[in-house]
């Protein structure tokens, strides 16, 4: 797979202005090592590092982002409520901030929007019915084994939250 990176550079490069690149070292952008994203894999929630105002925890959750071909990402969320009951939710989508309809839509987001404006941060703007549901931050860790999300949106009440959660690299 292309990422973003090799993209703008394959772009960006031949718009250099002449004497600005040393042609005779320059690698070409189609023979750079593309290097995946850290973010594909499996991913569980660490349950032990749950935030105080969450309220009872799941049983589990598992998130894999993967890449689907063209550019864009296939992102599997699987939350085993400890009823036994589980919700899946899966999003296929170009990180590139555009609006995607979920493929199950569930009573968290029936649509999405994804950016990468970093390596290692990746924002995700679920929404409902055409309305806001959260606004989540995946952030990279140094060596690529943690991942930490942000989620920010409503209370019942209608006041702003924002809430920590840590997941470990499943493979």
């Amino acid at each position: 797979m292309v990422s973003l990176l090799s993209c703008l550079s394959a772009i960006l490069l031949p718009l250099a202005p002449i004497g600005s690149i040393d042609a005779a070292n320059a690698t070409p952008p189609h023979a750079a090592a593309v290097t995946p994203s850290a973010f594909l894999g499996k991913w569980e929630l660490d349950l032990t590092r749950m935030p105080d105002t969450y309220g009872p925890p799941p049983k589990r959750v598992l998130f894999e982002f993967q890449e689907s071909g063209g550019g864009r990402w296939r992102t599997n969320v699987d939350i085993f409520d400890r009823d036994g009951a589980v919700r899946h939710m899966t999003m296929t989508y170009r990180p590139d901030g555009r609006p995607t309809p979920a493929e199950n839509p569930n009573t968290e987001a029936d649509s999405v929007a994804v950016l990468m404006p970093a390596a290692d941060v990746m924002v995700v703007n679920l929404g409902r019915a055409k309305t806001l549901g959260s606004v989540r931050t995946y952030t990279m860790l140094p060596g690529g084994n943690e991942m930490i999300e942000s989620a920010a949106g409503l209370n019942g009440d209608g006041l702003p939250f924002v809430r920590t959660f840590h997941f470990k690299r499943v493979r």
